[in-house]
């Protein structure tokens, strides 16, 4: 049965002995107006007598639960401290109550878009019971509180009395929850749902024509409650200044060894004014929600890292999971494809979809989610400008995307890793010419010596850009860069870097294989020209024979910037390096003055006089994505016993990811201590290819000649 009409406020209140399904809707974002409407549905089925509740039987989730502690209360409308429950791509989220906290319903919503982030209501579904006939309350008592992956789930008792409540997201607008009543015998019980603005957020509730608005000062945004009931189900509905409180008039009756069925949905609306909510269909949602979480898991079960225990392995590889898909949004507003946020934690990281972060994050995905991993990837070349130049983020609010820099050029290997999941050529062809111009837009740009090697810059000309160009804010190698002018809106720093020029030689050979995928042999010669020439050059320019290791060259003379970071090991990730030269950075690594820490790959060494890994944000800290590129440089030059070994104390010592702690964005490498950001989408990524990608994936290098079909 489905319940459908013309209204955008979406809300019902149906007493059926069988599934309805509500409508949902669109959601809007900040200056457009947000509905939060609420559904109440309520059936029944047969049942065994304590029979599982179906939101806990046939997961396939045995083994993940709470990989992420998502118990917590907010203390005021923008607290974000603790973990928050998002999926499918919504713009609105849920948390457990703490533990300990026995009232019924999930925490939330928490609406990233409202006010940059916002908890609107203090509890979502939060339902009481009452005997029928006295009218007195029905105490229950909470029993367990879950987050698996893809849902949320509590369970409650009362003397004869069973109760499930699980949530989950039926796609991006919508959230469900399935409240399963069990009683062992027969009874009548009085249902009320209420809901409570959060505290400290000005909001008002107004009860119009059968719906709840709760409508914002300064903004469009309206959270609205709408309750129907056809079948002449009746309910009465309060208002007040702080909220609302819906009542079925006539009782739920509960018959032994049955469960009582009752939906509360949630869709947010983006603009109520033009979105039309569309059917849901309650009968098959939870089990579309299975099928898609089952086929995650099913990845995530192949997990595996050389001395790291299997079991370990796939909770830390459903964690990263969770975490990409938390920072999952669809589109909405200016954004154009579905992307993933760098980290909803963090105010800074909510709006707005980064290209440093895409690339890694789609590699990542291509792994389970290769769908989502095609649209994060577009999302950014929907703004690629027309000299190939893509800006650095792209915002819900396409006014706050930023032109004054990019990001390195990991797009091809991203897009690669994509076609090599799910063989997309239809997608690889249209991607291949934007490619194309962004690599070329490096040289024509960037280049300003016009000798074949790159540089970070900016179009404004500020050093401070420049950095961000780089995706190291506040690399120490940079302390005593100058800018340089190329052109009207195009400017370098006065250093060749290193590890830019190792990208693009990672992306010369990467176009190579993308137009021998397209059948375009013409063009795959000519990438691997150019990419034999920017080896020849990074081999001959940039490593520093005397101290084994590669760094940036200073503009015009060509002197080495001695700074040992991150920078120095691209070129093993990217294939550039001879053996030789491989070795020698391996010794370097190796060396626990430098990188080889408690937590190994800092992004400075450990014995620079600059090196903060607290204070620093690019100046000692690890960063996943670097440790990523070290590991798999080394496997690659077939270094894999040094490579097992620092790469198992990047899991053993990053404090919390083996546990139930959110994985942060970067980590102390003399304690483990996470750092900044939590749940942090590229560090997820990071892990996640660790333990996912094929064991012999990588191409080794004999005699400076790569071999294999893979590539890391």
């Amino acid at each position: 049965m489905t319940l459908d009409g013309a209204d955008t406020l979406a809300g019902w209140l149906y007493v059926a002995r069988r599934a309805a399904v509500p409508r949902r809707g669109r959601l809007s974002l900040m200056g457009c107006a947000l509905s939060v409407a609420a559904v109440l549905l309520v059936c029944g089925k047969t049942a065994t007598a304590g029979a599982t509740p179906p939101a806990a039987a046939n997961t396939g989730a045995a083994g993940y639960a709470d990989v992420l502690d998502v118990h917590g209360t907010p203390q005021s409308p923008s607290d974000r401290r603790f973990n928050i429950f998002f999926d499918a791509g919504a713009w609105q989220g849920y948390s457990l109550p703490p533990i300990g906290d026995g009232a019924t319903g999930f925490v939330g919503p928490f609406v990233a878009s409202l006010h940059n982030g916002r908890w609107v209501d203090t509890r979502f579904a939060q339902f009481a019971l009452t005997t029928s006939t006295r009218h007195t309350a029905i105490p229950l008592r909470e029993v367990s509180g879950h987050a698996e992956p893809g849902y949320l789930q509590r369970t409650f008792a009362a003397p004869g009395l069973n109760v499930s409540q699980t949530l989950f997201f039926v796609n991006s607008r919508t959230a469900l929850v399935r409240i399963d009543l069990m009683s062992s015998t027969a009874r009548d019980v009085s249902f009320t749902v209420s809901g409570t603005a959060m505290p400290g957020l000005t909001s008002t509730f107004v009860d119009e024509r059968s719906a709840v608005m709760q409508s914002f000062p300064r903004s469009a945004s309206q959270v609205v409650t709408r309750v129907r009931a056809p079948n002449n189900a009746s309910y009465r509905t309060q208002v007040s200044t702080d909220g609302y409180r819906i009542t079925l008039r006539q009782p739920l009756k509960l018959r032994a060894d049955q469960t009582a069925t009752v939906y509360v949905a949630q869709t947010l609306l983006y603009d109520a004014r033009t979105a039309s909510p569309a059917a849901v269909d309650f009968a098959t949602a939870w089990t579309d929600n299975r099928t898609r979480w089952n086929g995650y898991l099913k990845v995530a079960s192949r997990a595996h890292r050389p001395g790291l225990p299997d079991a370990t392995a796939r909770h830390v590889a459903a964690k990263a999971m969770e975490t990409l898909l938390g920072n999952w949004r669809a589109a909405r507003g200016d954004l154009q494809h579905a992307g993933v946020v760098p980290a909803y934690s963090n105010p800074d990281f909510n709006e707005c979809v980064w290209a440093w972060d895409s690339w890694k994050q789609a590699a990542a995905l291509s792994l389970f989610a290769p769908r989502l991993a095609e649209d994060n990837l577009l999302e950014m070349f929907d703004y690629q400008a027309a000299d190939g130049m893509i800006p650095d983020l792209v915002c819900l609010h396409a006014k706050d995307n930023n032109w004054r820099n990019t990001k390195p050029p990991l797009a091809t290997w991203a897009a690669l890793r994509v076609y090599r999941t799910n063989r997309d050529k239809a997608f690889l062809r249209a991607l291949y010419p934007k490619l194309v111009r962004c690599h070329n837009w490096w040289f024509a740009d960037r280049d300003h010596l016009h000798d074949g090697l790159a540089e970070y810059g900016s179009t404004d000309g500020t050093l401070k850009a420049a950095k961000w160009e780089s995706g190291m804010d506040d690399d120490a190698r940079f302390d005593h860069a100058a800018m340089l002018q190329n052109g009207k809106r195009a400017w370098s720093m006065n250093q060749d870097a290193v590890d830019l020029n190792a990208y693009l030689y990672r992306d010369a050979t990467d176009l190579a294989a993308a137009a021998s995928i397209l059948g375009d042999r013409t063009q795959q010669a000519a990438w691997q020209q150019r990419a034999a020439a920017l080896k020849a050059k990074i081999d001959t320019r940039f490593f520093d024979e005397a101290r084994g290791y590669f760094f940036d060259v200073r503009i015009p003379d060509g002197t080495f910037v001695t700074t040992y970071g991150p920078a120095g090991w691209i070129p093993l990730w990217a294939g550039a390096a001879t053996p030789a030269q491989a070795k020698a950075v391996a010794r370097v690594l190796a060396n626990p003055r430098k990188f080889d820490t408690l937590m190994p790959f800092p992004t400075l060494a450990a014995d620079d006089p600059r090196f903060a890994p607290v204070e620093g944000y690019w100046r000692g800290p690890v960063w996943l994505d670097q440790a990523y590129f070290a590991v798999r440089g080394l496997e690659r030059y077939g270094f894999d016993a040094q490579a097992d070994g620092m790469a198992l104390r990047l899991f053993t010592r990053a404090q919390g990811l083996t546990g139930d702690g959110p994985i942060r964005e970067n980590y102390d490498p003399l304690t483990g201590q996470g750092l900044n950001s939590r749940n942090f989408s590229w560090s997820a990524a990071s892990y996640l290819m660790l333990l996912l990608d094929p064991a012999t994936g990588t191409a080794k290098v004999r005699q400076g000649v790569p071999t294999g079909s893979k590539q890391p």
